[in-house]
């Protein structure tokens, strides 16, 4: 025995030495950090054999020894292939099963009663071994030596809970029970570690409605053990919602990279839960006396059912718009696009954030059902199916606020470009020389191919580049850009941001130099914008690439009741003509293009003495802009489109929730103090959340 201890104990050490240098190959060997890791399992194995030692000796039969025997011979088995054959992986598989199958029998199995100086020794060693586990974790993170995977459930963490599920099947009665208790555990730390909004209320229900569901076979359990397995499993989760630095995009890769017919796979073991649940709770109403109370629980059984259809079909939907994004980003290349900027593009903001709203009714009418059914309750199975409905609708619920919250929203742009055209002394438009056209015609060129590249590496959609050697009429003109302007999305709504470039020559007080002596004016551009966005919070912006760019850029601050931006820069003449060359239209698109889409780009627009120098202007509620929320409009297209007529009332009351704002005074305070930052203090890079920036020198 004192050998089979010897050889699981220099496993354990050999195991977390492994899992560390995994986790770290810079950290030393011999680190204090990881001899408190060490040490952790060293007093984990101690607490097993002390508490499994009792219980070996007043087994009434032979199965117990007989299971403990077998684990022992698993861990022997895992040392042979850790020293002899080098099979680290599956020798760290079978250590974790035996771990968590050990902890599941000490939890599970009935102790005799008194309690001795073993028992103790072995709760109080659990303990703190649990103890020493969460300072590793936590120097771990602290110093900065743990690296973050995208992953819902690492291999440890799945087969200690397989290993426990295993012990609950050999020992218990109520094992289903048992596993929909462990299914609920591990939600629950995919929920913390996704760090969805309801994940630390799940975990304290989860806590709160676990020891009721014990208490049911309190002479049967041993809380001690049960909450080293707990600690164990729950310690890692509960410090990533804190020290993790991975984006959204990057924490649900697992989910999002999955291929379609997976994902709509995983719906099957959701709603199955879902039914047992309801099924469940029947049972429970059957026991009701008073009247009343059967039919408050077939109101709110309707309601959860509508609310359910509601949630299949938005998941359903969901997995299909995601399906249409992957085969666009995987058309592309690999690499050459992200997944969250083809989803923004795609309009996936929008349709997570009325899902959002959604699914609100969808985890009410399940802790409604579980209310109305609760004071008659007597199974453990009724606990341990709500524990594990709840937190999985809790993850599509974070899934689409999180969604909603950091994609970008939908852009369009449209391009004019005018080469042969300047204005001279007397305002009206004079075609070049022949001897310039051939050099202008290249730059013209080269700047609509840097306009395209900065269309396509953003995703906007693209309304057209319109190029014209001969000049463009107000008429003609008007008609292009209205048209623009009224465009909206493949879903229906309005696009969230709307670009507009322009180079060509200008009057020195910034209006386009049309053909025919027409000029355009920035009051006559924002009348279009007013007229075509009506109420809605949709923004437009202009980027300038002409002569005169900055009165337009002073302009636009005094504009109010829309969001305009104006993107614009300053041609410096050169002190010596015949030393430098004087920069020409198209140069200052090229360097503000390649600043927005190369990481890597070597543009400096602080740098002193430039010749482009940048600058840019917002019109005065710009502080005020958020990306557009879902209109009542946009909500009633959203269930028109995707859910029959039974499930209204369910939208309607997520668009009349919705629609109310409790934090107005708040946000009205932000507001000003946004606005009175972009007057004061404008910044030097203003980011405009679509994967670009506006900037100034």
């Amino acid at each position: 025995m004192l050998r089979v201890l010897r050889y699981c104990s220099s496993h354990c050490l050999s195991a977390a030495m492994t899992r560390l240098e995994e986790a770290n190959g810079e950290v030393s060997k011999w680190s204090p950090v990881r001899w408190l890791g060490y040490l952790s399992g060293v007093n984990l194995l101690v607490g097993l054999f002390l508490g499994l030692f009792p219980r070996w000796d007043n087994s009434p039969g032979p199965a117990l020894p007989v299971v403990l025997v077998l684990t022992v011979v698993v861990l022997v088995l895992a040392c042979v292939l850790y020293y002899y054959f080098e099979l680290e992986r599956l020798s760290s598989s079978l250590l974790h099963v035996c771990i968590g199958f050990l902890l599941g029998a000490l939890s599970l199995l009935p102790g005799h009663g008194r309690v001795t100086v073993t028992q103790l020794a072995a709760n109080y060693t659990l303990l703190t071994g649990v103890a020493l586990r969460t300072v590793w974790a936590l120097l771990e993170r602290t110093l900065g030596s743990t690296r973050y995977r995208p992953a819902f459930l690492t291999a440890a963490e799945r087969l200690e809970l397989a290993g426990f599920a295993a012990a609950a099947t050999v020992v218990h009665q109520q094992y289903l029970s048992v596993m929909a208790l462990l299914l609920s555990l591990g939600t629950v730390m995919v929920a913390l570690r996704m760090k969805v909004l309801l994940a630390l209320p799940s975990l304290l229900l989860f806590m709160v409605l676990s020891v009721q569901f014990f208490l049911w076979y309190q002479e049967l359990m041993d809380p001690f053990a049960l909450g080293c397995f707990f600690g164990l499993l729950i310690c890692d989760p509960l410090l990533d919602v804190y020290f993790s630095g991975l984006s959204v995009s990057e924490r649900w890769q697992p989910f999002l990279r999955q291929r379609g017919l997976w994902r709509r796979l995983s719906l099957l073991p959701l709603l199955l839960p879902e039914l047992v649940f309801v099924l469940l709770a029947a049972d429970a109403v059957s026991r009701f006396r008073e009247h009343w109370l059967s039919v408050l629980w077939a109101v709110c059984v309707t309601f959860w059912t509508i609310s359910h259809v509601v949630f299949i079909i938005t998941v359903w939907g969901f997995h299909t718009k995601l399906s249409h994004c992957q085969r666009l980003c995987w058309s592309q290349g690999p690499g050459v696009i992200g997944l969250d900027r083809v989803m923004a593009s795609k309009g996936m903001r929008l349709f997570c954030l009325i899902s959002e709203r959604l699914l609100v009714f969808t985890l009410v009418s399940t802790v409604t059902v579980a209310a109305v059914s609760w004071q008659h309750v007597g199974s453990s199975s009724f606990v341990s199916t709500f524990l594990l409905v709840l937190p999985m609708e809790s993850l599509f619920h974070g899934l689409f606020r999180e969604l909603g919250a950091s994609l970008g929203g939908t852009c369009v742009g449209y391009a004019v470009v005018i080469p042969t055209n300047y204005c001279s002394a007397d305002g009206q438009p004079v075609l070049l020389p022949p001897d310039q056209v051939q050099e202008l015609n290249r730059r013209s060129t080269s700047m609509l191919s840097h306009i395209q590249r900065f269309f396509a590496h953003h995703l906007i959609e693209n309304f057209g580049c319109d190029y014209s050697t001969s000049g463009v009429t107000l008429a003609a003109l008007q008609a292009k850009v209205k048209s623009f302007l009224a465009l909206r999305t493949a879903d229906g709504p309005r696009h969230d941001t709307y670009v507009i470039f322009y180079s060509g020559h200008t009057h020195q007080s910034g209006e386009w130099a049309l053909a025919g002596g027409d000029t355009l004016h920035l009051e006559q551009l924002v009348d279009w914008w007013r007229e075509k966005n009506g109420g809605f919070s949709s923004r437009l912006i202009l980027v300038l690439d002409c002569e005169h760019a900055l009165p337009w850029v002073k302009q636009v601050r005094s504009v109010e009741d829309v969001f305009v931006a104006v993107q614009g820069a300053e041609l410096a003449v050169p002190r010596d003509a015949e030393l430098s060359e004087r920069p020409q239209l198209g140069d200052f698109v090229a360097q503000w293009v390649d600043y927005n889409c190369d990481p890597n780009s070597a543009v400096q627009w602080s740098r002193m003495g430039r010749a482009i120098s940048a600058a840019y202007g917002v019109s005065a509620n710009w502080g005020d802009y958020t990306l557009r929320l879902p209109t009542g409009s946009d909500v009633t297209n959203h269930w028109s489109t995707y859910f029959p007529r039974a499930t209204y009332p369910v939208v309607w009351m997520a668009q009349w929730c919705g629609g109310l704002n409790l934090l107005w005074l708040c946000s009205a305070c932000l507001r000003c103090l946004r606005r009175l930052k972009l007057r004061l203090f404008p910044p030097a890079v203003l980011d405009m959340g679509q994967g670009f920036k506006l900037v100034r020198s």
